[in-house]
């Protein structure tokens, strides 16, 4: 097996001048970086004590689990002979918190919107979702399902 790694670094910029003090003392915000890329403003979600602004780790992980999917889909598309002309996911998670604070995803469902050539195209492109599930390495890291219910026009 082949290794593949990643590196990021996290920056807390919320200490208001007396650190973590107290619970309501602090900010949530901090920044994620990565060597030649964007800074990325984070904090927790606004029902965490969060800045609403700002990307959390619920939405980024979300967004991996869709942007990984979508990747892996447009690759096979490109092998078979599908051809994309557009590609939109809506994608919708829930997290369960439990009564202690802490918590976990029970799922994710993938509502990507996907335009194609021609009409010919329909039913293959929308079969190739499930390769693209099966690939994926991110849903393939999660305990829970990640479904799809995508939906294939002609543009």
């Amino acid at each position: 097996m082949k290794n593949h790694h990643y590196k990021t670094t996290i920056q807390w910029t919320g200490n208001k001048g007396t650190g973590t003090s107290g619970y309501r003392d602090y900010e949530r915000s901090h920044t994620i970086s990565v060597e030649n890329k964007t800074t990325i403003d984070g904090s927790s979600d606004p029902a965490f004590r969060g800045d609403k602004t700002k990307h959390n780790p619920e939405e980024m992980f979300l967004s991996s689990l869709s942007s990984c999917h979508m990747l892996w889909y447009l690759h096979f598309c490109s092998e078979a002979g599908i051809i994309v002309t557009d590609y939109q996911d809506e994608a919708t998670g829930i997290m369960a918190e439990a009564p202690n604070g802490s918590g976990h995803f029970t799922e994710v469902t993938l509502h990507p919107t996907i335009y194609v050539m021609d009409d010919s195209m329909i039913e293959k492109a929308k079969e190739l979702h499930h390769k693209a599930s099966e690939f994926c390495f991110i849903a393939n890291s999660v305990n829970f399902p990640v479904k799809h219910i995508p939906i294939v026009l002609v543009k």
